[in-house]
C-alpha cells in the first residue's frame, strides 16, 4: 500500500475512534450537590417562613454549609475532634430540621414564635462557631533541644549525674573544672537506652555504628561521658 493511501487510512480510523471524556464523571459527587442544593432549597424556604426575606434568606443556608465545612476540616485536621464533632452535630441538626420541617410536618404559614426565635438567633450561633473552629490555638511542634533537656534533668533527679549543658549552649571554656563522670555501669539507665536508640537509628539510617562525636551532639552531654555512654553500647 503507497504511504499516502495508508496515511489516510490511519486518518480516517483515528477520526472514527470514540474520544475519551476529558473529565471522569463522579458519581458520588454528583449526589452529593443534588442532596446540597436540595439541603440548601429548604433552608431558604424556612428561612422565608420565619421571617427572614430577601437577601438575608439566601444568607442562611450559605452560613449552615460554611459551618459544615468548617467542621469537617477541624475533623480532618485531627486536633480538638471533639469541638469539630460538636459544631459537626450542631450544622447537620439546623440543615437536617430544615429538611424535615419543610416536608409537610409544619405549616409554613403559621411557623411557631420558638421556631422564629432559633432563626433570628443562627447567625450568632454560626458566627461563634465558624470563630472557634477556623481561629482554635494552633500546637507547637515539640522541641528536641528541650527534650534533650528533660532528659538530662531527669538522669540528674536519680542523683549520678550533674546536669550537663544542653546541645545549643556553648561548651564550656576548657579552663573550668571537669564534670565528674561515674563508671559505665552507674550510668543512669534512661539516658543509657535513649542512646541505644539513637544508634540505632543511626545504623539504620548509615550503615555504620556511630561515633563518639556524633552521640554526643546527637544527646548534647560532654565529651568524657559520650565516651562513657559508647563503652556501654559496645
Amino acid at each position: 500500500m503507497p504511504e499516502t493511501e495508508r496515511e489516510d487510512v490511519i486518518s480516517v480510523a483515528e477520526r472514527s475512534a470514540p474520544r475519551a471524556l476529558p473529565v471522569r464523571v463522579d458519581a458520588v459527587l454528583v449526589q452529593a450537590v443534588i442532596a446540597a442544593a436540595l439541603s440548601f432549597a429548604h433552608l431558604h424556604d424556612l428561612a422565608v417562613a420565619a421571617g427572614q426575606d430577601g437577601w438575608k434568606a439566601w444568607a442562611y443556608p450559605i452560613s449552615v454549609d460554611l459551618l459544615l465545612v468548617a467542621a469537617w476540616r477541624r475533623l480532618r485536621s485531627g486536633e480538638s475532634k471533639a469541638a469539630g464533632w460538636c459544631w459537626f452535630l450542631v450544622a447537620l441538626t439546623a440543615s437536617l430540621g430544615a429538611n424535615i420541617a419543610t416536608a409537610g410536618l409544619l405549616d409554613l404559614h403559621h411557623v411557631p414564635a420558638s421556631l422564629r426565635i432559633v432563626v433570628a438567633g443562627w447567625p450568632a450561633v454560626a458566627f461563634l462557631g465558624g470563630t472557634l473552629l477556623a481561629h482554635g490555638p494552633a500546637v507547637p511542634a515539640p522541641d528536641p533541644r528541650e527534650q534533650n533537656d528533660e532528659l538530662t534533668s531527669e538522669a540528674a533527679q536519680q542523683g549520678s549525674l550533674p546536669a550537663p549543658a544542653a546541645a545549643s549552649r556553648p561548651a564550656a571554656p576548657a579552663s573550668h573544672p571537669a564534670l565528674a563522670v561515674p563508671p559505665p555501669d552507674r550510668l543512669p539507665t534512661a539516658l543509657v537506652d535513649h542512646a541505644r536508640k539513637v544508634a540505632a537509628e543511626h545504623r539504620t539510617r548509615t550503615g555504620a555504628p556511630i561515633d563518639t562525636d556524633t552521640l554526643r551532639a546527637r544527646l548534647g552531654v560532654p565529651g568524657p561521658l559520650a565516651e562513657a555512654i559508647a563503652a556501654q553500647l559496645t
